[in-house]
Order: structure tokens, then sequence, then C-alpha cells
């Protein structure tokens, strides 16, 4: 079995300038924030980040934008950062604002390798502009293509040595979804456990489609 347990210093290895980053959560919760800060400890830049939202300044991807790390962001809500739209407004930064069902349903054709979605949501309205348009029995929807990114960083409750992980509650949110649309996968974890102890039902993602381990409070 392939070494899936990697500490902070083998894990930040993974980061490189211009890189497209998923990152997991909703307002910070099921964000993997030891991971976050090791992209930032590394200074990376120029990051295409995916994110359902821009956090906080001082919490998870939110430290990104602060720090100007990040030169474009596709997310679904940038409210509660005020420095996103700040730079949004001075053109430091590129900001593609997505419906959140329709961003999910982008993340998911990309980890199952589907050309698209389609989807009434946005006709009519700025979201639009410059997609393709298609009409099925009458009804007009739009073309949403697919995202994948190089690298995802996610967050779990539990993992077992061959990866395979199980979510907190609402902590699970985007998590699982882009576990299947990045090339490598990174899961920042409470705990590890033996392989056999995470019961085959209870497995939220397949250890099939996690490249490392990392605990969130201590490196071994």
């Amino acid at each position: 079995m392939i070494k899936k347990q990697a500490n902070i210093q083998q894990a930040a290895e993974y980061f490189k300038d211009g890189m497209t980053i998923m990152v997991g959560g909703f307002a910070a919760v099921g964000t993997p924030e030891r991971l976050v800060r090791a992209i930032i400890d590394k200074e990376i830049k120029n990051i295409t980040l995916i994110a359902n939202d821009t956090a906080a300044p001082d919490r998870g991807v939110g430290q990104l934008i602060v720090n100007q790390q990040v030169k474009k962001v596709i997310t679904s809500h940038i409210g509660t950062n005020p420095e996103t739209g700040k730079q949004m407004f001075a053109k430091e930064l590129e900001v593609e604002l997505v419906p959140q069902g329709t961003l999910a349903e982008r993340i998911r054709c990309g980890g199952a390798g589907l050309g698209g979605v389609l989807t009434p949501t946005g006709v009519g309205t700025v979201v639009e502009e410059n997609k393709q348009k298609i009409c099925v029995d009458g009804k007009e929807y739009l073309l949403e293509k697919p995202l994948q990114a190089d690298i995802a960083l996610i967050r779990a409750k539990k993992a077992d040595k061959a990866g395979n992980l199980i979510y907190d509650k609402t902590a699970r949110n985007f998590n699982p979804l882009m576990a299947m649309a990045a090339d490598t996968v990174i899961a920042e974890v409470d705990e590890v456990v033996e392989v056999g102890e995470i019961a085959p039902d209870e497995v939220m993602t397949a250890g099939v489609l996690v490249d490392k381990i990392v605990l969130q409070k201590e490196a071994y």
C-alpha cells in the first residue's frame, strides 16, 4: 500500500506558483486551515482559486486574498470578505461569480468527465454573458462548463491509512466534489486510523481519490 500520510512540509512541496487550486469549505467551515497556512508560508503566487466563498480576511482562503496571492477566484459569494471586493474594483483580482448550485455542478462535471451542465439559472441576467445558450423543448438553458484543478485541498474528520475519508456533518459541503475534480488531492484530517477501522458503508470519499493525508494538529 502506498504511504499517504505526510507532514505539512511534504504536502507543501506540491504547491507551485500559477496553480489552479480548489479549497473545500463553506464560510471557512470544512476548510483545511493548516494547508491554507502552508500556501501562505510558502508565498505561492498567481493562484486561480476555486472555492464556495472567500471567507473572511482572517479565516480560510480569505487570507490568500488579503495577501494578494490569488490572481483569479471562481466563487459563489464574496460578501463576507471586503478585501475581495476592494481588489476586484481596483482590477487587482479577477472575480468570476457563479451561482452556488451551478458552481457545485460545474465541479461535479469536472470530476465526472462531463462536458458541462445545462441550467436555466442566470438566463436573462449578467450571468449569461459570453456563454452558450441551448434551447431544449422550447426552454433556454446556459451551458456551464466543467471546473477542474491542479490540486484540491479538502478537510475531513477521519481518514484511514488508505485515504478513505469521513466528513463531519455540514463540514462535508464542497469537499467530496472537489476530491473528484483535481489531479492531486490532499486531505487535512483530525485523525488517521488503520485500514479496516472505517466500515465500507461509512466511507464518503474513497481512498483512491486521495493522494496525501495531513493531520490537522500535529506533524509526524
